[in-house]
């Protein structure tokens, strides 16, 4: 049964509201007062929350901004109900993160209508947040497999080679083998960190209380960050270190160091993928109006307008063609990553004549 909560400090209103919607069969109960409807909601956990602005205790905003910073209550449904309906309430409102407004007074059909409304639109977005984390396991437990197996195959049978022909192999044969062993083992290692990091993404995107918090991280020295990624990731690949180019320079940027790290490493990652040693890689950082740009930029064999749009997780374009490892999911996870810090992805690229990777994330005024 459908759970409805009502904050208002008036007790005639309060009770005709419970007696209306429980008629309706929903479960239902009132609060007299902001804070005890704070307390009632972590109780009672309703599916939706009719509030009253003015009360006394804890007014309707200082209710609203309580529920959002607990988890258990931050993606409750929220609709004030209030006679104030002027532009600054309303913008006050909408950016606490209430849902609907319901002016006073309303009739019988108006508090109906409205329920229905902002539960059916929950109902969607639930179910919408329920497809993709479908999608999202159907996409690991294809790709999971096939990915894990290609550097567990090389592990398992380098190891077996290397026990059957141990007494008669030279020692340069024997270092050989164990850092092909070892080169697989990271890859191994790789693998499973990048599949884990997507799927907690997905679901620190669903999660409004954490992508707060995330969103009040910066950084103020972003082109050592770049400069360091880069410079790492050019050692990865044979070759590949003399073909890294970089110039950056420092703004106050809003995101985490590790997660600008990891976007770069990834980005360089595909750049190292999908190009030839002694083509270079230019990694850049540079600020644009009020955000900064880091772009990645490489001369290798390109996407199409077609594999550009349909840049999602476990997916590897043209893999039978090119046969490149790897899962996808750099250009995803920097995509991703870039999103919950409410910045940019954008890809520009032709087949054939490389790719370039753009990413803008804000910059954080000095205070």
């Amino acid at each position: 049964m459908t759970k409805i909560l009502t904050i208002e400090d008036e007790p005639d209103v309060r009770e005709v509201i419970l007696d209306i919607l429980e008629a309706e069969g929903y479960e239902v109960t009132g609060a007299p007062d902001g804070a005890a409807g704070v307390a009632l909601a972590v109780e009672f956990q309703p599916d939706l929350i009719l509030c009253d602005v003015m009360m006394p205790k804890l007014d309707g905003y200082g209710v609203l901004a309580a529920l959002r910073d607990r988890p258990e209550t931050a993606t409750i449904p929220f609709v004030f109900l209030t006679a104030r309906t002027t532009k600054g309430d309303v913008r006050q409102g909408m950016h606490l993160g209430a849902d609907d407004y319901l002016t006073k007074p309303f009739t019988h059909q108006e508090l109906l209508a409205a329920v229905s409304a902002r539960l059916q639109r929950q109902a969607l977005t639930q179910q919408k947040n329920q497809e993709q984390l479908d999608d999202l396991r159907h996409s690991i437990a294809f790709s999971l497999p096939h990915e894990l197996r290609t550097p567990l195959n090389g592990i398992v049978a380098t190891a077996q080679l290397l026990l059957q022909e141990l007494d008669d192999l030279e020692p340069v044969e024997v270092r050989e083998m164990v850092l092909d062993i070892q080169s697989s083992g990271q890859r191994l290692f790789r693998l499973i960190q990048n599949f884990l990091l997507y799927a907690e993404l997905e679901l620190m995107a669903r999660d409004s209380v954490r992508l707060r918090e995330l969103r009040q991280l910066q950084m103020d020295y972003p082109a050592a960050t770049l400069e360091g990624a880069a410079a790492r990731q050019g050692q990865e690949w044979p070759n590949r270190a003399a073909d890294m180019q970089v110039g950056a320079i420092d703004a106050n940027v809003a995101i985490s160091e590790s997660a600008l790290q990891k976007i770069v490493i990834e980005l360089v990652d595909n750049a190292c993928k999908f190009s030839q040693p002694g083509q270079a890689i230019q990694v850049s950082g540079s600020i644009d109006g009020d955000r900064y740009c880091v772009a990645v930029c490489d001369q290798g064999r390109g996407m199409s307008p077609e594999h550009i749009k349909s840049v999602g997780a476990y997916q590897q374009f043209d893999r039978k063609l090119h046969e490149q490892q790897g899962s996808g999911l750099g250009l995803s996870l920097a995509k991703r990553l870039c999103s919950l810090y409410g910045g940019e992805l954008r890809i520009d690229s032709q087949p054939g004549q490389g790719t370039t990777v753009r990413v803008w994330l804000s910059i954080v005024p000095e205070a």
